[in-house]
């Protein structure tokens, strides 16, 4: 196919905290690059994953979901949604289907509109609902408060329509080159994904309050043994009191966290490896500059 047939580009994913941006992500892109977790706030970057088909690639931007900000961390996650708006070339705005519309869905609706490009109503979660006519109503409001380019229901978790949604952003992506070479996945160091598959873990084995207050960071990654690869990482929480909850009795929570992530390491790298995880307390991390810098949640996240 002659190069300049091509249709390359940027596509940003936004939405409300558990709309399913991130499992979409990972199976347009066909490994896990994302975490993916039913509570809220579980991406705080953008994280890019790349989609190379025959008729062009897509960059797909998976932002933090939209919320009201608090902490200089929280602050910095809508600061990645406004960048992403701003640099990508088609806006894709994924609504849950199984919950009611809410003030925070009109908030995201307002943020596409601001965007003015391009965009994409992406349908999710209708694994979840019996009768499909059920989201006639839906795709009626959202046509009246915008003009969509398309309007796409799916599964991203069942992988239903999801080759239907690349059909249609591809349509109105730019004319050009990829932007990625064709063996590329994502932009994403491996450091940074290992330090997400084990946060990952751990917003899956804790409560309420713990998965807020911790973070990862792959502070040591040792390939001098060709036999395993030895990482290290530090899961950051805010007070003493918040240690032995990770740790767990006699170290059996951590343990399972490091096992469950290591598995999940293991099958993305094709490799042995060593995970060594420990509990460091940082007070108030999620409002010092040097320790977000460190988890690559930018001030200015640019492209």
């Amino acid at each position: 196919m002659p190069e300049k047939s091509l249709r390359c580009g940027y596509a940003a994913l936004i939405g409300r905290p558990n709309a399913g941006k991130s499992t979409l992500l990972n199976r347009l892109v066909g490994e896990k690059i994302a975490a993916v977790s039913n509570k809220p706030q579980t991406t705080r970057f953008k994280i890019q994953g790349v989609v190379t088909r025959p008729d062009g690639q897509i960059v797909f931007v998976d932002t933090p979901g939209v919320h009201k900000p608090g902490h200089l961390l929280n602050r910095r996650m809508m600061a990645a949604v406004h960048d992403a708006l701003l640099s990508v070339d088609v806006v894709v705005l994924m609504r849950d289907v199984s919950v009611s519309t809410g003030n925070g869905d009109h908030f995201v609706l307002d943020l596409v509109k601001e965007a003015a490009k391009p965009s994409i109503l992406v349908l999710n979660k209708i694994d979840k609902i019996k009768n499909k006519n059920e989201i006639l109503p839906l795709i009626e409001l959202y046509s009246k408060e915008f003009e969509f380019a398309e309007i796409v229901p799916l599964s991203a978790l069942k992988g239903e329509a999801v080759d239907n949604l690349l059909d249609q952003i591809v349509k109105h992506l730019p004319a050009g080159e990829p932007l990625y070479s064709q063996d590329e996945l994502t932009d994403q160091p491996m450091r940074s994904i290992v330090a997400e598959m084990v946060r990952e873990k751990i917003l899956a084995s804790t409560g309420e309050e713990i998965p807020y207050v911790t973070a990862v960071v792959t502070e040591r990654w040792d390939e001098t043994d060709p036999e395993k690869l030895q990482v290290y990482c530090a899961i950051y929480v805010e007070r003493d009191s918040q240690k032995p909850i990770i740790i767990g009795k006699g170290g059996a929570k951590i343990k399972q966290i490091g096992t469950e992530a290591r598995i999940d390491i293991e099958k993305l790298l094709g490799r042995h490896v060593h995970l060594q995880l420990f509990v460091k307390v940082v007070e108030d991390w999620r409002n010092r500059e040097r320790e977000l810098d460190e988890m690559g949640v930018t001030s200015r996240d640019a492209q």
